[in-house]
Parts: structure tokens; sequence; C-alpha cells
């Protein structure tokens, strides 16, 4: 059976860790020239060289930090400049505070801002002239729960991912017609290293809202990806797949 993404190439924000990682991973996997993307160079070579030889090779670090829109245009030339084209692109770079109403920062908001909404624009911005010039692509923005639905304590932060789905669904309508897909996803509580901070009790009685009993994995948000990404959803756009393990908001 052939690989879902066989010479396709593909950019992954926000790479050197958790979701990022696994999406790159799980792409690569799948035949995929994959460029992980992180703001410094170092957690995506890390992670590398535990990799097997043919995903290294399939693999090619890019460092620019996705709120400085020339930084982003410079990245996505170097990506048309070694490869001709860009096939997928995952906007997963985020940043996440959270703090009460009365509590939040500004100088956290305006980051959250500047790499959650601002970052996935300018990506689009680059990625839209690439793919149409390749005669079309996908585009995949990783959303939050949160975002859909809101969560105490994470005003700003759900802010941004609501931001996120409003502009998944706006630049699928003005992308359609150069066959460029653009689709959302949104994880549940998912087991990334930002749940070892996490207090155990708190923890618990959210994973006790969840029908299925367990936290995602960052692999279950990577298949999703996956799905979204490859012919398989050709036919599908501005949509925002929530996978939550059926979670009881």
């Amino acid at each position: 059976m052939a690989n879902l993404l066989e010479s396709k190439v593909c950019l992954v924000t926000g790479a050197g860790r958790g979701i990022g990682e696994a999406i790159a991973r799980c792409y690569a996997t799948e035949g995929a020239v994959v460029y992980a993307n992180e703001r410094t160079a170092g957690s995506v070579a890390a992670w590398l060289k535990t990799c097997p030889k043919e995903l290294q090779e399939a693999i090619h670090p890019i460092c620019f930090d996705v709120s400085d829109e020339a930084a982003v245009l410079a990245g996505m030339k170097q990506v048309r400049q070694e490869q001709g084209r860009l096939d997928v692109l995952v906007n997963n770079a985020a940043v996440e505070y959270n703090e009460l109403i009365g509590m939040m920062s500004s100088e956290h908001l305006q980051a959250m801002l500047a790499v959650n909404v601002c970052g996935p624009i300018y990506a689009i911005q680059g990625a839209s002239r690439l793919m149409r010039r390749g005669g079309g692509g996908s585009i995949i923005n990783i959303a939050s729960l949160t975002g859909l639905y809101g969560n105490a304590g994470q005003m700003g932060y759900a802010a941004t991912k609501g931001a996120v789905i409003a502009l998944t669904k706006s630049a699928a309508k003005e992308l359609a017609a150069q066959n460029i897909r653009v689709n959302a996803v949104a994880p549940g509580l998912t087991a990334t290293a930002m749940m070892d901070q996490a207090d155990p009790a708190k923890l618990q009685q959210r994973i006790d809202n969840i029908a299925l009993g367990r936290l995602a994995q960052p692999e279950d948000i990577a298949n999703a990806c996956l799905y979204l990404a490859s012919d398989l959803a050709s036919y599908v756009s501005g949509q925002v797949l929530a996978v939550d393990g059926c979670t009881s908001m």
C-alpha cells in the first residue's frame, strides 16, 4: 500500500516537541519531505537523532519565528528554493498562558496574539502563494477545544484559538478556488510536557470528563492531521475536527 503523503512537501511549525514533533514524524513516515520548524535551533536536531535513518533524511530542520512576518516569508522562500513547491502546511506553533481575568498580563496576551493568530495568518499568506503555483494544497491549523467552548482561567488563550477557528473558515472560502483546502484540528487534553506542570488532582478531574478515559497522545492528533493532509480528505475544507476522546463540555 502506497504511503499517504508520498513525495509531498510539508511544513510543520512548532515541531520542536509535543504535537508538532509527532506530526513531523508521522508525515515523514508516510513518505513526505518535511520541514520541521522551530524558533531556535536545537530541539528538532535532538529528537531527529532518535529517528530511523530514512526519517532523518526526510526531515529538514528550519528555524524562524512565526510571529515575524519577514522571517516566515524567508522560510517559505527557502522551501521554494530547495523543493520548488509546498503541498501541506501545519500551523502548530503556539504559546499558552493561563491567567484569571483580573490577573491577565498584557505582555502575555500580546505574545499569544502574535504567535497564535498573526503567525498562522503570515504562514497562510506565504504558503498559499506556493500552493497556488503548484495546483493546490492543504493547510491545517491547530486550534483547541478551548477555542470552541472556552474555559475558566483561559480567556486570552481561548480568544486566540477561537480566532484560529474563524480564520480557518474564512481562508477555506477564499482559497477554495485555488484548490487549497483549509481545516482545523482542535485537540482536547493531550499528554505533552505542559501536563507535567498541572496539579495532579485537577488534571484527574479533567480526565474524568473524557468519555474514553484517557489523555490524547500527540500521535492521536498527528493521525488526524495526516488524514486532512492526504488525498483522502480531498473534499474536506472549512472544517474543525475535534480530537478529544468525546470530552463532555
